[in-house]
């Protein structure tokens, strides 16, 4: 399927879709210029794109891949893709895996998760096979046992292992508890969520030749965003053209960013998708232009992943610095944030992971000493939260050790919930 002109898009959209028809109802009847466009509204968006009386699709649904959607954050959402559409998606994204280090012959391990209307497992499937250099597929997926994931990827000598940073550590895990490694990996390909330090640094463990690189950004419902830039910062992505148009959108006014260094919203147009337009979607991520004119961004991590803790907000962002200031020896492999309640007050509990082979895990006062630390890297980033506790509106900043395994992620996708709010809603 060809990439549309933006103008023949629009004009499609406004004379298909009942939602943009309604959306672009004011505006003039030859709009062509993005930035004249409204940003769609996500509540807007996923009220009017529903199993049922659908407004935004632009066609009868009787030809499309369905696929779930926003599973981590929210009710799941569905996003619909023609054959045509799903080809050319996976190619532009298959042509990326190069940028990440795929290699002619490379065997490559795909544990991403599948089933239940998930996307990730066929896609990144689709995405090498449509790769322009030969691979040997491995589709084992995320939910397979690891007793027998391991004899596998040990058999077939895998050279790349795909799959979510969550799934990756819990890999490297159970490696390092058995006493075993992995060293014909070369390459971990991470997608779906961000990599932290700590989690390389348990990753090193078990994968001890293997770097690992982004595979890719993309999501199933605001679909291509960036493909990889090889460097040092696997944060960083340039974004697929022709295909997509990325903008970067300041948080107050919504007027593009075209500076490099500034943060803002990532907004998303695919300019190949037809049955359910994305045009200026909130992709749900923060990032910053390093080269505008190349279009190279680096992706700053979720934009709704905090929380309010009594009058403070805080955001995993955050507590992910205070623990890299904290933890100079590198102990921690794994974090969560957990919000509760009791005595009526609200109380953040940080939740954290130690390698099971960490000398000092069963070391309640040097568990205790790292503990601290933490906490008042924390409380130095964040001020607002220990003047809190000191006026009464908030429980103490804790902290709950755990191993990674203990971590909760979500049942489908196997991502790890950055944010646990476990407040009763009644």
């Amino acid at each position: 399927m060809p990439v549309h002109q933006l103008s023949d898009l629009i004009r499609y959209v406004r004379h298909n879709s009942p939602f943009y028809a309604d959306l672009y109802a004011d505006l003039p009847p030859d709009v062509d210029c993005l930035t004249d466009l409204p940003v769609v509204g996500q509540s807007d968006f996923w009220a009017a794109n529903t199993l049922h009386g659908n407004r935004v699709l632009t066609a009868p649904l009787d030809e499309a891949s369905v696929f779930k959607t926003g599973g981590t954050t929210g009710a799941p959402k569905f996003s619909c893709f023609t054959r045509e559409e799903w080809q050319e998606f996976v190619t532009a994204f298959g042509h990326g895996l190069v940028d990440a280090g795929l290699r002619p012959g490379h065997r490559v391990a795909d544990l991403f998760y599948a089933g239940e209307l998930y996307a990730s497992f066929l896609f990144v499937l689709d995405s090498l096979s449509h790769a322009p250099v030969s691979s040997v597929r491995l589709p084992i997926g995320g939910g397979a046992p690891l007793e027998t994931t391991v004899p596998t990827l040990r058999d077939f000598a895998a050279q790349v292992i795909a799959g979510t940073p969550t799934t990756l550590c819990r890999l490297a895990e159970h490696l390092i508890a058995d006493g075993e490694q992995l060293p014909a990996v070369e390459l971990l390909f991470f997608g779906g969520e961000a990599l932290f330090d700590d989690q390389r640094r348990l990753l090193a463990r078990a994968f001890p030749n293997a770097e690992p690189r982004s595979l890719g950004y993309a999501s199933v419902d605001a679909g291509l965003l960036g493909r990889p830039v090889p460097g040092p910062d696997a944060r960083t992505h340039r974004a697929f053209t022709p295909h997509t148009v990325v903008e970067i959108l300041d948080d107050a006014t919504d007027e593009p960013i075209r500076e490099a260094g500034r943060a803002g919203r990532v907004v998303v147009t695919q300019l190949f998708r037809r049955l359910m337009p994305v045009i200026r979607y909130p992709a749900g991520d923060r990032a910053e232009w390093t080269d505008p004119e190349a279009g190279v961004f680096r992706i700053l991590g979720r934009a709704e992943e905090g929380v309010r803790v009594g009058p403070v907000s805080l955001y995993s962002q955050d507590a992910q610095a205070a623990v890299t200031t904290a933890d100079t020896d590198g102990r921690v492999v794994g974090m969560q944030l957990v919000v509760r309640r009791w005595d009526g007050r609200d109380g953040l509990v940080l939740r954290l992971a130690v390698s099971p082979d960490d000398p000092g895990s069963e070391d309640p006062a040097g568990l205790g000493v790292l503990a601290k630390a933490v906490v008042a890297a924390l409380e130095e980033a964040r001020p607002f939260y220990p003047d809190a506790v000191t006026t009464g509106f908030v429980h103490p900043l804790a902290v709950e050790w755990v191993r990674h395994r203990d971590l909760a992620v979500n049942p489908r996708s196997g991502k790890l919930i950055r944010v646990i709010d476990e407040r009763p809603t009644a």
